[in-house]
């Protein structure tokens, strides 16, 4: 027995870079918290649940590829952060006109405390998304996508971008009760153009040598990230709630089944602003 016990391999914990452990430690207090205490918490825990998701997922992208948005650049993983927030405020301003979510318990705050907290949330959205993009990335199906259809980024066709994302943002405005829909795709016809104009990175690039590998991992990435947010949102205090004219049915969570389709959009949305409005563009291995 003793010489069958000593000959059985050793348990070993699976390999993980340290942040990944602090962050995978950051999740298992915050969300149990964040879910079974009384009163107002989300304010609190919103942040730290999110920001170990991101550390953990960075963690498993290092795992996997070898590198990682934060081993890359601590300053670039931070900088993802500071931009999130105004890139997340934009869509905001549109939901001043299209009404299509609220924020049950935001009345609890006043303006200040308001702003500076959701501010705080909202700074975790790009490196969720671009993380989970990143390990996406990493899934061998992925190579399937490196050789498709090429979408040549010619004056013409940018200039019919920005006139795409005119009319989406037009109908959307004016008549938010039909054509809601239209902002989730939008802000990506206005800055991709923008930063193929300025030399920065962008997707156009990818898809003129037929590489749609980055649109589909930031798409896949943005939709988990989503799944997980109205997960988490789920049982929160404060948390969010959505009108949603004419989709007003199996509901995961509080989000609309059809709602999720606005998800994948999105992540393009995230990458082409964060192109945009960075000091220097992030480095993303996409």
């Amino acid at each position: 027995m003793n010489r069958f016990l000593a000959e059985r391999p050793k348990r070993r914990w699976p390999a993980l870079a340290l942040h990944g452990w602090a962050g995978l430690l950051l999740i298992a207090l915050a969300w149990p918290l964040n879910w079974g205490l009384s009163g107002l918490r989300t304010h609190l825990l919103f942040f730290p649940l999110w920001l170990g998701y991101a550390l953990l997922v960075d963690a498993l992208v290092l795992r996997r590829r070898d590198t990682s948005i934060l081993t890359r650049s601590p300053k670039g993983f931070a900088l993802l952060f500071a931009c999130s927030a105004p890139a997340w405020w934009l869509f905001e301003a549109f939901n001043l006109r299209t009404q299509n979510w609220e924020y049950l318990g935001g009345d609890r705050f006043g303006p200040l405390a308001y702003f500076l907290l959701t501010s705080l949330s909202f700074s975790t959205v790009m490196p969720a998304v671009f993380e989970t993009a990143e390990l996406v990335r990493s899934v061998g199906w992925m190579r399937r996508l490196s050789r498709g259809p090429r979408l040549r980024p010619t004056p013409p066709v940018l200039l019919a971008m920005l006139g795409v994302s005119l009319v989406m943002v037009v109908l959307s405005m004016i008549r938010p009760e039909h054509f809601y829909p239209l902002v989730w795709g939008s802000v990506f016809f206005l800055a991709e153009p923008i930063n193929a104009w300025r030399g920065r990175p962008s997707l156009v690039r990818y898809l003129e040598r037929g590489d749609w590998r980055p649109v589909a991992a930031l798409a896949v990435g943005a939709l988990a990230c989503g799944f997980l947010w109205e997960m988490w949102n789920f049982l929160s205090y404060p948390k969010w709630t959505y009108h949603t004219p004419g989709v007003e049915f199996l509901h995961i969570f509080e989000m609309p089944l059809l709602g999720f389709i606005g998800y994948p959009p999105f992540g393009l949305e995230l990458y082409a602003l964060a192109q945009l409005i960075a000091p220097r563009p992030p480095s993303l291995r996409l």
